[in-house]
């Protein structure tokens, strides 16, 4: 049990964070859908449960992911996280089709709710407290990927990188993103229902609030379930490439191989070199790229291997000199 609780101190603490905030925010929409009946608000509730539920299982996975490989499972547990992303998405669907079946059923048999200035108020703090977690998972994505941004560079620059990001990383802030939009969405659908008559904004706003809830189930599906099979990490590699190909000794690279395992990078890797090296010599060589391999962000296991240079060129360095090229002959 201490050791399990030792994993847990590092786990993903933005996931942490937004389960924590989004547990509160659920008690909050709860409380009031209890008082008014309000079908945004009751879409928000569902929203707001499936991420909280949703972000402790991503923290717990993230924790677990960490746990050193054991002879049973050599290959260590990089991957659980994505097979605990896979199993929370579920969730997040099925909380997404209850949520669009109750607003179409309030398109169909409108009804007026009571209690606005209870609605608009639990609504303003959650797009607070979402807004919050949402620039707190922007942060955490630059600090993955090494950029020091501005002020705003958490609401820009992340989303452009987005997919650099730690899958337990990316699922907080795409899933606080739609929760921020969704709470203002159901926002501004209370106010035309209540100024306007038109009562069936608020069923609309529940089924846009469920779609935009799909497409973060969508998303967060492929992009685990590539990363459970194994994903070329297509950046790393190049990088890489680079970098080893930059080692005096090596005349060429045989092979190259960087898959994303979790949060984790594991890179496998056969090098050609000259003829006329020691043993002790290749060792030394081995020594320097492993430590430079293993200096790169998100790298934790590499293996490396030698063959003697068979004088045909495998890989090429492209003019750009960040860029490598594989080729084949």
């Amino acid at each position: 049990m201490a050791d399990f609780f030792k994993l847990l101190k590092g786990g993903n603490k933005p996931s942490l964070l937004a389960a924590v905030v989004n547990t509160v925010i659920a008690i909050l929409k709860g409380g009031a859908f209890f008082f008014t009946g309000n079908v945004a608000m009751f879409a928000e509730m569902m929203h707001s449960i499936g991420d909280a539920a949703n972000q402790f299982f991503v923290y717990i996975g993230s924790a677990l992911s960490k746990k050193a490989p054991t002879p049973k499972f050599p290959n260590g547990f990089g991957r659980l996280v994505n097979l605990v992303c896979l199993g929370a998405v579920i969730i997040v669907g099925i909380l997404s089709y209850e949520t669009i079946i109750e607003g179409w059923h309030h398109i169909q048999h409108p009804t007026e709710s009571t209690g606005v200035a209870i609605t608009l108020s639990v609504l303003a703090i959650a797009i607070i407290l979402e807004f919050a977690v949402l620039y707190k998972a922007g942060k955490e994505i630059l600090h993955e990927i090494g950029i020091k941004g501005t002020l705003l560079s958490p609401l820009t620059t992340s989303f452009a990188n987005l997919d650099r990001a730690k899958p337990a990383t990316k699922l907080v802030f795409m899933e606080d993103l739609v929760a921020t939009s969704g709470g203002i969405l159901a926002f501004v659908a209370v106010l035309i229902s209540h100024f306007t008559g038109f009562l069936q904004a608020e069923g609309i706003a529940s089924i846009m609030i469920g779609i935009m809830m799909f497409y973060v189930v969508g998303k967060v599906f492929l992009d685990n379930a590539r990363g459970a099979l194994g994903e070329t990490d297509e950046q790393m590699l190049v990088h890489i490439a680079h970098i080893v190909s930059e080692n005096e000794h090596v005349t060429d690279i045989q092979k190259l191989e960087v898959i994303k395992e979790g949060e984790f990078l594991h890179v496998d890797i056969i090098l050609e070199i000259g003829p006329g090296y020691s043993f002790a010599e290749v060792d030394d060589i081995r020594d320097v790229l492993k430590e430079l391999i293993l200096n790169q962000q998100g790298v934790t296991d590499i293996s490396i291997s030698f063959d003697e240079d068979d004088g045909i060129r495998t890989w090429t360095e492209h003019r750009d000199e960040h860029t490598v090229l594989k080729t084949h002959n």
